[in-house]
């Protein structure tokens, strides 16, 4: 007898995705991809995530034919700068001065595959978000209540994102990570839960 596939498989070991699949009742399995993310300043925003994503899916499905793969890329935009995980804490202090008081972009590229039939669905999800105006003591404020170094633009909405956040417009869920509500669509229409 053969063991049976998982249904969905994340390939993310994001910790902030697992919560969102888990809160929605999914049952899943973490298989994370062992893929080099694409960076190019030159490409736009949703271009560059829809690669990863796709790259991260492409590479469990390989793993996991039997599976529907949920590969997923986030990065945060302003001014046509791509702000992705901070290097340090400089730096995490540079992109939230950046983002002070100002709107940005959050955009998560979302790749589903199901490696044995070969069927595929790829969007991108993108969400609006202002910013207080924060002086430097907010921003340190801040940085002592989380760990910058894992997230893109250097902030986590569901981690005190009150203390810096004045309004999302659009999908929160997209903001922490995957954007649920088009995902439950997304898998509901593949047949995929």
């Amino acid at each position: 007898m053969h063991p049976v596939a998982p249904q969905l498989v994340l390939a993310s070991s994001s910790p902030r995705r697992f919560d969102l699949l888990t809160e929605a009742g999914l049952c899943f399995v973490v298989v994370p991809a062992e893929v080099e993310e694409w960076h190019d300043e030159a490409v736009p925003v949703g271009e560059l995530t829809r690669v990863n994503a796709a790259l991260k899916a492409e590479w469990v499905a390989q793993r996991h034919p039997g599976s529907w793969v949920i590969g997923a890329d986030t990065l945060v935009s302003i001014d046509g700068w791509v702000l992705g995980k901070p290097a340090d804490l400089a730096e995490a202090r540079g992109m939230l001065g950046r983002l002070a008081g100002r709107t940005h972009e959050v955009g998560t590229a979302v790749c589903l595959i199901h490696g044995e039939t070969g069927r595929r669905r790829e969007f991108v999800e993108r969400t609006q978000v202002t910013f207080r105006a924060l002086g430097d003591e907010e921003i340190e404020r801040y940085l002592s209540l989380i760990n910058p170094l894992d997230k893109a633009g250097s902030y986590a909405a569901q981690e005190h994102g009150e203390v810096i956040i004045e309004e999302v417009v659009g999908a929160y869920s997209n903001v922490v990570g995957l954007p649920m509500e088009r995902l439950m669509e997304e898998l509901r229409d593949l047949g995929a839960v």
